[in-house]
């Protein structure tokens, strides 16, 4: 009664042969088979086609007389010719003496098991195909410790590796050394485990050991008890949009730095218009004449800084820049350079404060360039500190570094506007009148400058309207007591030396001959290269002022010439150029000039050749006896 009542299980019996010999109801339920219908048949009657061909079920039969049991899950057939999943359990009975005597056989229809297997197999099949489908996205799961447990196509296109190099790896392979340094993998996973999600955009690192820029979100996936199975993570290469947006922030950096150089050329061409204005109108006026050479002396001065800060910045940022080494007492050198703009400073009414060690503080380093690195501070905080308020400059010695700070009043920086202080061409907030001036690069030009020396410069305020302060460390000298190089020369006595000026531009020419002849020197004139050696034949210079672009011959081929006659070696030749590139110095030097300068040039500069020329003569007379 037990047997024949259970509906949900077929239950019958079978001879040594196969056949049936019992039936209950289950067997109708799952099979379609009655009793009559049944008893008495092979129970091969069950199996589909394919099973009996291969005879499988005298296989079953066979190992279950063998080890007493056979179980086996597969299609059956029902007596409408339908299939159904089963599971079979067949167990050998035996008698007293051992003898198979017959077998009994329960079967379950586990189609609808079966069913939803096959579409959780599928699905999950479907998920799989999709996921190593997607060539964009590189999609892969981690274990709870953050190892990799599964790579698709798109990751190996995206990082390089193939499943079989990476899977086992630690995540943290594709991250930078800057980010392992700090332990942001792990930080991530944190912060996954904690919210359930993390996202992320930087850089990543490539099998190649190429970066790229990346979005990542992690996602921490539980179990139905709620226990942490490991993380999914997806990453997109974002490199391209990344190009993409610094190309267009580039443009607009550009474009506003055009505006702001086309106002900053504009601003000393208004008054040197205006004075040539003024000059020509009242030609004999002292007091006009006067006030016409501060205004030209002020503006070239001014035009002549911009030129110089662009190309500067150039072959800084470049690495064209070529530093002078020596011993320098940075604390003299802030000192005097501070001195300098001290006119700058009190047109403003700033109030001053200079803060230095009583003793030298020596660094190595390019006084120049030094300077120009306190210049460039010391601007920026008059420039952006409205009048009467305070600037602060201090030089401390905490070994091993000098640390210069120059700090103001003035109107702060935002936060944001931090991290940028140093980019090319980035300035605060500036009113439309722009009084304060600028091209906003020299800023970048300290960064680059004190990291040629080996140093840092920080950028700190407290907020808008709040004041600023930077920070710039150089390494000093271990031993302090080391004089510094480049003592200033002694004056020497004026002398008279004959000038040959080489210049196609009228203008400058004559001006430069004027300047020449106001100095007490005879000058002659050439406009073109081709005639410039005869004319320094026939007049035997002591110092050649050589243009470079010259019609007929440029000044490296009349250079090249003039070296190779023998009543000219002893010229000293000055290249006055335009283009102060680290190439064109080379070029200066390797076509025989002793020096070059710049244009435009200063009278400063002349005096200083031709005060060199005239102690080198002196030398040569003391040493002659003369």
């Amino acid at each position: 009664m037990l047997v024949e009542g259970v509906r949900d299980y077929a239950i019958l019996m079978l001879d040594t042969n196969g056949v049936v010999q019992s039936w209950n109801a289950g067997v109708e339920a799952i099979s379609g088979y009655t009793a009559d219908q049944v008893i008495g048949q092979h129970f091969s009657v069950f199996y589909p086609p394919e099973a009996v061909a291969k005879s499988w079920p005298a296989h079953e039969l066979k190992v279950a007389r063998q080890t007493g049991r056979f179980e086996d899950e597969g299609w059956r057939m029902r007596r409408d010719g339908s299939r159904y999943w089963a599971n079979v359990v067949i167990t050998a009975l035996r008698d007293d003496e051992g003898e198979v005597i017959g077998f009994s056989k329960i079967v379950r229809d586990l189609s609808d098991r079966r069913e939803q297997e096959e579409m959780l197999r599928e699905s999950e099949e479907r998920f799989r195909l999709l996921v190593d489908g997607v060539k964009d996205y590189a999609i892969f799961m981690l274990t709870p410790e953050g190892y990799i447990a599964s790579w698709n196509a798109g990751a190996q296109a995206m990082k390089g590796y193939d499943a079989s190099e990476i899977i086992g790896q630690h995540f943290s392979i594709f991250y930078p050394p800057d980010a392992n340094a700090r332990h942001w993998p792990e930080h991530e996973l944190k912060m996954a485990r904690s919210t359930g999600r993390f996202e992320d955009e930087g850089f990543r690192v490539r099998k190649d050991g190429s970066r790229f820029w990346a979005n990542v979100v992690i996602t921490a996936l539980y179990d139905h008890r709620g226990e942490l199975r490991g993380f999914g993570k997806v990453t997109r290469d974002l490199t391209v949009r990344k190009q993409i947006e610094e190309l267009q922030r580039t443009e607009r950096r550009m474009n506003e730095f055009l505006a702001m150089l086309g106002h900053e050329l504009r601003n000393p061409l208004s008054p040197l218009q205006s004075a040539l204005d003024i000059l020509d109108m009242k030609p004999n006026d002292p007091a006009a004449v006067d006030w016409t050479r501060k205004v030209f002396g002020r503006q070239v001065r001014h035009l002549s800084r911009l030129v110089d800060d662009l190309l500067d910045v150039s072959r800084i940022t470049s690495g064209k820049v070529a530093l002078r080494f020596e011993n320098v007492d940075l604390a003299g050198l802030v000192q005097e350079t501070v001195d300098g703009m001290r006119p700058q400073i009190e047109a403003r009414r700033h109030n001053l404060k200079i803060e230095l060690p009583a003793a030298p503080l020596l660094v190595r380093g390019d006084p120049t360039r030094l300077a120009q690195i306190v210049t460039n501070l010391v601007a920026n905080a008059s420039k952006y500190t409205p009048d009467g308020g305070d600037i602060r400059v201090t030089l401390e010695h905490e070994d091993p570094f000098a640390t210069l700070t120059v700090a103001d009043t003035g109107i702060g920086l935002a936060p944001a506007l931090i991290p940028q202080m140093f980019d090319l061409f980035v300035q605060g907030d500036r009113a439309l009148d722009r009084k304060e001036g600028g091209l906003g690069i020299g800023l970048t030009l300290v960064k680059h400058l004190t990291e040629l020396h080996g140093g840092t410069v920080a950028a700190a305020s407290p907020g808008l309207r709040q004041g600023s302060q930077f920070v710039v460390r150089l390494p000093v000298l271990a031993d302090q007591s080391n004089a510094p190089f480049g003592a200033p020369t002694p004056a020497v006595a004026a002398e008279r030396f004959k000038v040959l000026i080489v210049e196609d531009n009228a203008d400058v020419a004559r001006s430069l001959a004027m300047l020449v002849e106001m100095l007490g020197h005879r000058v002659e004139l050439v406009n073109d290269g081709n005639l410039a050696v005869a004319a320094a034949l026939a007049f035997v210079p002591d110092l050649v002022l050589l243009d470079i672009g010259l019609p007929g011959m440029n000044g490296y081929e009349v250079a090249r010439a003039m070296r190779a006659e023998r009543t000219l070696r002893n010229a000293v030749l000055v290249a006055c150029t335009g283009y102060g590139q680290e190439d064109d110095r080379r070029r200066v030097q390797e076509a025989g000039f002793d020096r070059y300068l710049i244009k435009p040039l200063h009278v400063g500069d002349l005096e200083q050749i031709l005060a060199a020329m005239a102690g080198r003569r002196a030398a040569e007379r003391g040493a002659s006896g003369d």
